[in-house]
């Protein structure tokens, strides 16, 4: 049993059948392809590309011996070392297996953390100024970290919907000023519950999911069940019984939340809409969220300094939208953090973590933007208790976060690459040069 240690390790290759049982990776050499593999491994500040397989025939010992250059060149650079691998090579039967992907240690504590600080003020008084910037820094970097994968996030923003997104924000927020204006508060506030449940319920069991998927049966994580609707047929529905599974939990959770609408569920709920709001939306690319993060900007100083609308939406909004932090004044019950403030800058941290993984580099511009929105949020909570007043945490935010990353790539010269940056491109080029190598291995049989 061989022992290497990769930052990040996937394998991209039309060659091989992969499959996933609990906390093991299996991937096996297909039949057709006698002794021809591919892999794509990226380590710390080291990359190694086989994409030019079809030059080449590579087999269970050469990608052992990629493995090790990979992760010998990781240490040689002194970079960290997030995850082990155990790799066993299996030269008869030409397969591999990788055992004991753990969870890297840095997000494993920063899920910690989390819930720690979530739960410290039921026990011990905990400033809410502080605990407004760690919960909400601890967010974005879990959330950025469970959005790196083998492919893209699910959703990918367009520049005409970032420029679009300030006028459908304004819109829906000015909607709801006004139910609250002329309806009764009870009511909006019911249909905002019953709405927030099923929402409560789906981000619990995404986040949940994960952790739960290794000790329940492979079947239960790989074999969908499709649902259809009684009198819609076109409606359907498809889930695993690993979702269900996960889902139990998040359901008796959100009843509690509707029922008593505790600071607690409602900072849970909240907490788990950021992960997976960073988690599943991508910007697509640095110019994306120039743009998107800018017309924020101004959203936020125009609905927060020159109308009351945002700050008595906020007061009067009874759902997870926003993070209640105890202050034990009752004057000021809590602090409030509305989760834009986190979710929106997050998916631009998150889109600069993908760019150092997609470059095999460690960490560079990540640091740069996790910096710059602490800086920023830091700089809003000292000018809130300044003033005494409601701050828009976008316009601190968003200049320390883009301000930040402008000012390191600008430093090591690397404006050109940053911009040109897309990862929709990047997966459309990957599955080009897919298909192309099937194409051409179909010719050689």
């Amino acid at each position: 049993m061989l022992i290497y240690s990769l930052d990040f390790l996937s394998f991209i290759d039309c060659y091989t059948n992969t499959s996933i049982e609990k906390d093991q990776i299996v991937i096996t050499q297909k039949n057709k392809c006698k002794d021809r593999k591919g892999i794509h491994i990226r380590g710390g500040a080291v990359e190694i590309d086989r994409r030019g397989r079809r030059r080449r025939a590579l087999d269970a010992q050469t990608l052992a011996a990629a493995a090790a250059a990979a992760a010998a060149a990781a240490g040689e650079r002194g970079d960290q070392i997030d995850r082990s691998i155990h790799l066993s090579v299996l030269p008869k039967e030409h397969s591999f297996l990788i055992v004991s992907v753990t969870m890297k240690s840095h997000e494993r504590a920063a899920n910690l953390a989390l819930a720690g600080l979530s739960l410290a003020p039921l026990v011990v008084p905990v400033n809410p100024n502080v605990n407004v910037i760690l919960t909400a820094c601890l967010a974005v970097y879990v959330g950025c970290y469970r959005s790196v994968k083998s492919t893209p996030p699910a959703e990918t923003m367009s520049k005409e919907h970032a420029m679009r997104f300030p006028l459908v924000g304004s819109a829906m927020l000015l909607s709801l000023f006004l139910l609250f204006k002329f309806l009764s508060k009870d009511l909006v506030n019911a249909v905002l519950t019953a709405y927030f449940f099923i929402l409560g319920i789906a981000a619990l069991c995404a986040t949940l999911l994960p952790s739960m998927k290794r000790f329940l049966p492979k079947e239960w994580n790989d074999n969908a069940i499709v649902w259809h609707a009684p009198f819609f047929h076109s409606l359907s529905v498809e889930f695993t019984k690993s979702q269900v599974v996960a889902s139990i939990p998040g359901f008796f959770f959100c009843i509690w939340y509707a029922a008593k609408k505790h600071w607690l569920a409602n900072n849970v709920l909240g907490i788990a809409f950021c992960i997976q709001g960073i988690e599943m939306l991508s910007l697509g690319s640095f110019k994306t969220g120039a743009i998107l993060l800018a017309g924020l900007f101004f959203y936020d100083i125009f609905w927060v300094f020159f109308t009351p609308v945002m700050v008595s939406v906020a007061k009067s909004f009874d759902a997870p939208i926003k993070l209640l932090f105890p202050t034990g004044d009752a004057a000021r019950p809590f602090s409030m953090l509305g989760l834009g403030d986190i979710v929106i800058p997050g998916i631009f941290v998150a889109l600069a973590l993908r760019f150092d993984v997609s470059r095999g580099i460690k960490n560079r511009y990540f640091n740069s933007a996790f910096l710059g929105y602490t800086v920023g949020l830091t700089v809003t909570i000292i000018v809130m208790n300044w003033f005494q007043a409601a701050q828009p945490a976008l316009l601190y935010i968003v200049p320390g976060v883009i301000g930040f990353v402008a000012v390191h790539c600008l430093w090591n010269g690397e404006v050109k690459p940053l911009l040109e940056y897309n990862e929709s491109k990047a997966e459309e080029e990957e599955a080009v040069e897919e298909d192309t190598d099937s194409k051409q291995n179909k010719k050689e049989e």
